[in-house]
């Protein structure tokens, strides 16, 4: 058992007395290589400069203001705007949380007098609409639905504190 033990260290011991030889001839190549590869490298090139500009121009129009001067077109206060605007204290429906472009007509119903239109949603959901309800991220309202397409009509704020009506519509597809 003694020499099993011995025998991986002698072998050990002969393995590190091998590589102990002389180095002079790897360290003379690595000298004579050093000498003979020495690179150039050419210097940073010089760069004028950094000439700012400044524009002191007064009397002309500054190219980074929007061109329209909403100083002089009269903002509105909320309690004086008498045009349309969206209700406030109405409920939400479900097909207002998807834009009118993600929205498509699928199919009509109808029931004696009375006509709904379907709507599929972008989760792929089916809405059975009809005049009066709700439809669109911009408060937009159904007032006509017929065999070919549902009319919209959205309220869009004007960028001056009121709101414009806007007409869109979803076509029938057939896909």
């Amino acid at each position: 058992m003694q020499r099993l033990k011995i025998i991986p260290l002698f072998g050990f011991m002969t393995m590190l007395t091998a590589c102990g030889g002389d180095m002079s001839d790897l360290e003379q190549f690595i000298a004579e290589t050093k000498q003979a590869h020495q690179g150039k490298v050419d210097p940073l090139p010089e760069f004028p400069p950094y000439q700012t500009f400044s524009y002191t121009v007064q009397d002309v129009r500054d190219p980074f203001r929007a061109q329209t001067d909403l100083s002089s077109s009269p903002i509105i206060e909320e309690s004086e705007y008498n045009g349309p605007r969206p209700e406030a204290t109405r409920r939400r429906e479900p097909l207002e949380n998807y834009p009118v472009d993600a929205l498509k007509m699928v199919g009509l119903l109808q029931q004696k007098t009375q006509t709904w239109g379907l709507v599929r949603d972008p989760d792929g959901t089916i809405h059975r609409v009809q005049p009066g309800n709700y439809a669109g991220q911009n408060h937009g309202k159904i007032v006509q639905v017929s065999e070919t397409k549902i009319e919209i009509v959205e309220l869009v704020p004007d960028g001056l504190s009121g709101w414009v009506n806007r007409d869109a519509q979803l076509a029938m597809t057939e896909d």
